[in-house]
């Protein structure tokens, strides 16, 4: 099943306690569809400007991303600079240039209107709800937001999330966004916003999943070397939509097998700086990851009143 994605594509400027780069392919979208491309079709919605290298169109075509959605406007790229200490949990923003991304109104090609599933990546609200009106039936609606669009347009997303299946947010937005310290509460909180499901990110503390009925937790994949944990969220995102695209089945077990590969793509994007790890992935490679994810919380059942003492 063909998959949509709508956000931004950037260049950005990262400097972590183990390297630094300089105008590197970044951005939601980007992340988000590089991750997706190895499960799903997927299509992508975005703007660029003048000069955006041509490496970056050519990785998206190695990965048969259709780009017919994305425009290229006079002006200069979307760019992003920031630097993270040894809690790579948390980016400082240096400096942010929206340039040609300031004026995005995504505008939908007529064949992408019947994707089934989309993906309305971290950009304002009321462009993520002007996607949907433009895509009449789609299966399955996810998004992502940040603090930003929670403090300075709460009325507008919280329309935007009325029209959401599925919503994927950080533990810090998740509190902000519901006002509840508890995270458990919070995620109580936010389906009672109109997602069925939320996914809560915490990093190297894992992934919560939580819907009406059940609770999923999947542990982050322990890493010796993380270079730059920018996009890990998306890639995230990207690898567990693609595959509720590929296998087009929303059962919780379903579900909860789209997390754990989510997880699975995010523990490659942070080994590299920008997508240089994602992007030249094997399926054996991630077959094998996704194997030792599930070794992590493997364990036998026991009868507890057969122990020792009980």
């Amino acid at each position: 099943m063909a998959l949509l994605v709508v956000g931004s594509i950037a260049l950005d400027s990262v400097q972590t306690p183990f390297g630094e780069v300089r105008d590197v392919l970044g951005g939601s979208a980007s992340y988000f569809a590089v991750a997706a491309s190895y499960f799903a079709e997927v299509r992508m919605v975005g703007v660029i400007g003048e000069d955006f290298p041509d490496q970056g169109l050519e990785l998206f075509r190695q990965h048969a991303i259709d780009i017919a959605g994305l425009e290229k406007r006079p002006g200069k790229t979307f760019r992003w600079k920031g630097e993270y200490n040894y809690d790579l949990n948390e980016a400082i923003t240096l400096d942010t240039q929206l340039n040609v991304f300031q004026y995005f109104q995504p505008k939908i090609p007529l064949p992408y209107t019947q994707s089934d599933y989309v993906f309305l990546a971290n950009i304002d609200p009321e462009l993520q709800l002007q996607v949907l009106q433009q895509i009449p039936r789609p299966k399955l609606v996810a998004c992502d937001t940040m603090n930003y669009w929670i403090r300075h347009k709460p009325e507008q997303l919280r329309e935007t999330l009325r029209h959401v299946d599925l919503l994927t947010v950080n533990d810090a937005e998740a509190r902000e966004l519901t006002q509840e310290a508890n995270i458990v509460k919070a995620a109580r909180q936010v389906l009672r916003l109109g997602p069925k499901t939320v996914v809560i990110k915490r990093g190297e503390y894992g992934a919560l999943m939580c819907n009406q009925d059940t609770w999923f937790f999947a542990p982050a994949y322990p890493l010796e070397t993380v270079y730059d944990p920018t996009g890990a969220g998306d890639s995230f995102a990207g690898g567990m939509m693609g595959y509720l695209a590929n296998t087009d089945n929303l059962s919780e077990e379903t579900l909860r097998q789209g997390i754990i590969l989510g997880s699975t793509m995010a523990s490659f994007a942070v080994e590299a700086f920008s997508l240089n790890r994602l992007s030249r992935l094997t399926y054996g490679e991630i077959e094998q990851r996704f194997k030792a994810f599930k070794s992590l919380v493997h364990f036998e059942d026991i009868t507890v009143g057969k122990l020792e003492g009980m």
